[in-house]
């Protein structure tokens, strides 16, 4: 018996391969760059604290590595608060009423979140005076 391909019975968009999607891929990933940034005022605070930090890594005294690690935790807030802001966009889409298991999983997010803006503290400190 033949199985059917189960990439195109998944989603019809998961047929796309090489160039096509990896093209596709990209301009998908503006897109949510772009609505991030136009809807979730965390990002967007957050993508000007990144503005600024980036390049002060890049001045203040640190080893190669110690830039890397800075710039590092900056990005991996922005990851983390990207992935936030899905999970937050999915549980609305699925109901807007209260619920103990959407509260959790926005919490949850938000958690992770803080946590990176722990580490980013954490990494600069000990480049810096560490």
């Amino acid at each position: 018996m033949n199985q059917p391909d189960t990439a195109t019975h998944e989603s019809p968009f998961k047929g796309k391969t090489g160039l096509t999607r990896v093209w596709n891929a990209f301009h998908y990933s503006l897109a949510g760059l772009s609505a991030a940034y136009r809807h979730e005022d965390a990002f967007r605070q957050e993508t000007w604290l990144a503005v600024l930090l980036i390049p002060l890594a890049l001045l203040l005294p640190a080893s190669n590595i110690g830039h890397i690690l800075m710039i590092g935790s900056v990005l991996l807030v922005l990851v983390v608060e990207l992935i936030n802001s899905a999970i937050e966009a999915a549980v609305d889409r699925i109901s807007l009423d209260h619920h103990r298991l959407s509260k959790r999983a926005k919490d949850i997010g938000s958690a992770a979140v803080l946590i990176a803006l722990v580490n980013v503290v954490i990494t600069w400190g000990l480049v810096l005076f560490g």
